[in-house]
């Protein structure tokens, strides 16, 4: 059963924004700002006569991004086509129109390639490598968190995930119910009011 497409645009607007414990002036998560750059990679490279605005870091730190909401989302086993288009859906919204629907798609495809040739728990330690400040793995977390969330609650696979991630990150282990209960208070506030 599809999502409620206002829903979504509600959920992918605070993914959108940073998190409550984002530094003083930052307007946009690090999801949207590594989007933009991200965006640029399609651009063909002998058409590039000026600085196009790609950085290498930040697009690979786009890639991890989207990589732990999708280990996180696809955990339990079942990631159906609802799902599929609700997790499109938010992130493609909350990248301001940087990031296309087919580089959003290659990119999915590539990690379920990824996670069945290596497993999640070597893509886990992937993700660590990329993401190594503490306040990006947090908010990185609250991301996966929201998108595992959107089709309801977090089941227990997707948990273990989260914990997973928090362990390879290095953090507390608190930062799971954190995340966890940000999340809920978001999708809470984004619910549709009866």
């Amino acid at each position: 059963m599809p999502i409620d497409k206002n829903f979504l645009s509600q959920v992918a607007i605070r993914v959108a924004q940073p998190s409550n414990d984002a530094p003083s002036g930052v307007a946009a998560s690090i999801l949207t700002v590594a989007a933009g750059s991200y965006g640029f990679r399609s651009a063909p490279q002998d058409e590039i006569t000026m600085p196009t605005g790609f950085d290498p870091s930040a697009a690979a730190l786009f890639e991890s991004i989207v990589e732990t909401a999708y280990l996180v989302a696809t955990a339990d086993g079942v990631f159906d086509e609802a799902e599929r288009k609700a997790f499109q859906d938010v992130v493609l919204e909350a990248c301001r129109g940087t990031v296309n629907p087919d580089q959003l798609e290659a990119l999915l495809a590539d990690l379920a390639d990824q996670v069945e040739e290596d497993g999640i728990d070597q893509r886990v330690a992937m993700v660590a490598r990329t993401i190594q400040r503490p306040e990006h793995q947090r908010e990185v977390l609250r991301i996966a968190a929201l998108l595992a969330l959107v089709s309801g609650t977090v089941t227990d696979a997707e948990r273990h995930v989260i914990d997973k991630l928090v362990a390879a990150f290095g953090l507390d282990g608190g930062v799971s119910e954190t995340v966890l209960a940000e999340a809920a208070r978001i999708l809470t506030d984004a619910a549709p009011k009866s």
